[in-house]
């Protein structure tokens, strides 16, 4: 087992990986920019090293300040966490090459996972099929060619930054006379995000499902998939609400747990095709008639991983360290057993009467209700600390677990409204989600378990489709 762990990373994901550490006795180091001196993160650590200023390129992605801090602490491994570094190859490398563990996949796996058009290689390789679209990237500046694919794909498609994620770089194109500039567009996005111009094209599924599934390997032959996770209510392509199980009408009767067998079966083909090891997420999109198609591997610890260990019981990132630390899948991963239904909303600074638009200001007031064995509430911010403009402004993940997803959804509205806080921005009181957090969980379609990743932005443009 590691004995001091770095964990390069901050807010509610450090705090996340800092207790699970506590648990099992080892040592832990927290970094911190010039913005996060007085973050919970660096005082739950047992040692804290200052990396930079608040920006992040300047701090939490500074590769070699990372490595310096482990190296200083005699950190014999490093967390990534999730975002930042923690699907850099470059950063593994420099990891592995300092003599430290890196709790993660190989450098080699992040290369494949990290290409999204390698990735969809890779995932062909393993019988499991994306979207019909291009082979490779498709050059902005060779329109002939370009619009030539696009009407053998078909209209509406997306173009996708090959580099991307959190839907950076991404554009739907519902017809031939805006492909131009949305290839353009995502290039452009692509290179100043990413260093990647490259971009390709895909078809666009209507009503898309956003389904992943949790998966873990040990690197021995030893891979599970922990179920699958609901992530369709987004905006701007990123999640807000997640649950598990699936509530998909596609996934009902004898019919419905032959799809979701294969939907388990097709992500470890997925992962174990490229020598996976750690703990990773292989993201599907489904049609409305339930087929399902790859859309790319988070080869990492997922934003909402919480739902799936409130389901099993099993703490993630301590397998993630003891895989990393050269152990086998533990029984109790092998044996898994799923219970009840979660959920989870994540808690922003951000109003989304103005298209989401971020808050940032001071926490002038803040409660959370008591947790529990059904209730959990993740979070890095603390009252009378800022929500600074240099960091993504999430507050918290709110998690709730029951019986039935009635129950859990019940537990989790219920959570929300005994949930107070308080932002005072540079102009006055600032927003965040809380209420229309709760506006999703009474929403007829999302009871019904009938939404799509159009519903959220529809809702809070007051247009709902359906």
């Amino acid at each position: 087992m590691l004995k001091k762990i770095l964990v390069a990373n901050r807010g509610e994901i450090a705090c996340r990986v800092l207790r699970t550490c506590k648990r099992l006795g080892i040592a832990t180091v927290a970094v911190y920019s010039d913005a996060d001196a007085g973050a919970p993160h660096v005082a739950m650590a047992d040692e804290a090293v200052r990396i930079g200023p608040p920006p992040v390129k300047d701090s939490y992605l500074v590769v070699h300040a990372i490595v310096e801090a482990a190296r200083a602490t005699g950190a014999d491994g490093i967390h990534p966490g999730y975002g930042l570094l923690s699907e850099n190859e470059a950063f593994a490398e420099a990891v592995l090459e300092a003599g430290v563990t890196f709790i993660g996949p190989p450098p080699a796996v992040l290369h494949v996972f990290g290409d999204k058009i390698l990735a969809r290689e890779q995932a062909r390789g393993a019988d499991v099929f994306p979207p019909p679209g291009t082979g490779g990237p498709v050059d902005p500046a060779d329109l002939e060619s370009a619009q030539r694919a696009a009407e053998s794909i078909g209209f509406p498609l997306l173009v996708k930054a090959a580099g991307g994620g959190g839907g950076i770089g991404m554009q739907i194109v519902a017809e031939p006379g805006k492909l131009a500039r949305a290839l353009t567009a995502c290039s452009d996005r692509g290179r100043a995000a990413f260093g990647d111009p490259r971009v390709y094209m895909e078809r666009y599924i209507e009503r898309p499902r956003h389904i992943e599934v949790q998966v873990l390997c040990d690197g021995k032959g030893g891979a599970v998939a922990l179920g699958e996770r609901e992530c369709s209510a987004q905006r701007r392509h990123q999640k807000i609400v997640e649950e598990t199980p699936s509530p998909a009408a596609f996934f009902e009767g004898e019919a419905g747990e032959a799809r979701r067998r294969s939907l388990h079966e097709s992500a470890l083909r997925v992962v174990t095709s490229a020598g996976y090891v750690g703990a990773g997420t292989v993201e599907f999109v489904a049609a409305e008639s339930g087929e399902l198609f790859f859309l790319e591997v988070n080869a990492r610890l997922q934003v909402e991983h919480c739902v799936t260990e409130m389901c099993t019981g099993l703490d993630l990132v301590e397998h993630q360290i003891r895989i990393a630390s050269g152990e086998p899948l533990a029984p109790e991963v092998r044996d898994h057993a799923y219970r009840g239904h979660a959920i989870e909303a994540r808690l922003y600074a951000e109003d989304p009467a103005k298209k989401f638009a971020p808050q940032p200001g001071r926490i002038a007031a803040l409660r959370w209700p008591a947790a529990g064995d059904d209730l959990r509430i993740e979070t890095g911010v603390a009252e009378g600390l800022e929500v600074t403009p240099f960091y993504d402004p999430l507050l918290a993940k709110i998690v709730a677990h029951g019986p039935t997803r009635g129950d859990a959804i019940a537990r989790l509205d219920r959570a929300l409204a005994e949930t107070t806080i308080e932002l005072t921005g540079p102009a006055g009181p600032a927003a965040t989600n809380l209420a229309f957090l709760r506006r999703i969980l009474a929403d007829a379609d999302f009871r019904g378990g009938q939404y799509d990743t159009r519903f959220a932005e529809a809702l809070a443009a007051g247009k709902k489709a359906g």
